[in-house]
């Protein structure tokens, strides 16, 4: 009776609606995480001060008043999001050591983190848009891109994640947790939490797989025909120089493109397809998921974009 009551003891421990999950730094390199904490406060550093430039410029300067800057704004404004909604528990665990998350912050992270995710993807689509009216119909830009027509387009990015993540993350809810609660990375993903799941995930499976067409398989395709019929605008182009200068101001925003999305993927098969795969791969596809894009966004734009390199170079020698 005792051997019952110690067995059912340990299974209540086990199984919980209310778990508390453990976060993962750099697996393998646990007595050096302080010195690997300076690369990421870095990192993290170069992300809050580049993408709050370039927000504040296209701000204060009048002459960024127009459709390409506010999306340029709306893309800071996600990566800030991005990289704030990740920093407390990454450093906290380079520092502290503090790998304990309950469900209930998990959620609140991953509400953030998804979210501006889903925002990011749906400001790129904006901004692929904005290139294809600039190059192929310049005569009706500023009649199409209206100030009214961008703040609709924005709050349709917000209301989208919003619609999207939150349904998802309450299906968390009523889930039965009864493995060793150990996350792969240093913040909460959802497809790493539902792994953990002992109750039925079908309609977590379904939610995801729905919120995933809506947006990257919605999103991708929509920037592949911007830029099909971009390319198909400018090779009716005679001169090879105005072709160049023409396809010189897609640049940054294929490399925007292309830092968010192929990490994203990456980590989505990492999961998917490489459970056998060593555990420091699944913390470094992770990291560079969520750093790669804030940080290197405002070294792209502010480099090959020449107005928004004048502004911010005014602004610096300003100051001094």
């Amino acid at each position: 009776m005792l051997r019952i009551q110690e067995n059912m003891q340990i299974l209540s421990n086990l199984t919980s609606k209310f778990p508390t999950f453990l976060l993962t730094g750099i697996p393998g390199l646990e007595s050096v995480h302080a010195w690997i904490s300076i690369p990421f406060c870095c990192l993290y550093a170069i992300a809050l001060s580049g993408n709050s430039m370039i927000l504040f410029v296209i701000i204060t300067q009048q002459s960024l008043h127009e459709p390409m800057y506010y999306f340029l704004s709306m893309l800071s404004a996600a990566d800030l999001g991005l990289a704030i909604s990740t920093m407390s528990t990454t450093l906290g665990i380079l520092w502290f050591d503090a790998t304990e998350v309950n469900l209930d912050t998990c959620i609140i992270q991953m509400f953030f983190l998804h979210g501006f995710t889903v925002i990011e993807s749906g400001v790129l689509v904006a901004m692929a848009f904005d290139r294809y009216v600039a190059i192929c119909d310049p005569l009706r830009y500023t009649t199409i891109l209206t100030n009214s027509r961008i703040i609709q387009m924005s709050l349709l990015m917000i209301i989208r994640s919003v619609v999207l993540i939150v349904p998802l993350l309450l299906l968390l809810k009523p889930l039965y947790f009864c493995r060793e609660n150990v996350l792969s990375h240093s913040y909460c993903y959802h497809p790493d939490v539902i792994k953990l799941a002992c109750s039925d995930t079908q309609a977590n499976s379904i939610c995801g797989l729905i919120d995933l067409i809506l947006t990257t398989g919605v999103d991708t395709p929509c920037i592949i025909l911007s830029y099909i019929l971009i390319i198909r605008c400018v090779l009716s182009i005679a001169s090879p120089e105005e072709r160049h200068k023409v396809f010189s101001t897609c640049v940054s925003h294929i490399g925007a493109v292309a830092i968010f999305y192929i990490p994203m993927m990456s980590l989505s098969l990492v999961h998917r397809y490489g459970p056998s795969a060593p555990k420091v791969v699944h913390s470094m596809m992770a990291n560079i998921y969520l750093l790669f894009p804030p940080v290197l966004n405002p070294i792209i734009y502010s480099v090959k974009t020449k107005q928004i390199r004048k502004a911010i170079l005014s602004l610096l020698l300003a100051k001094q």
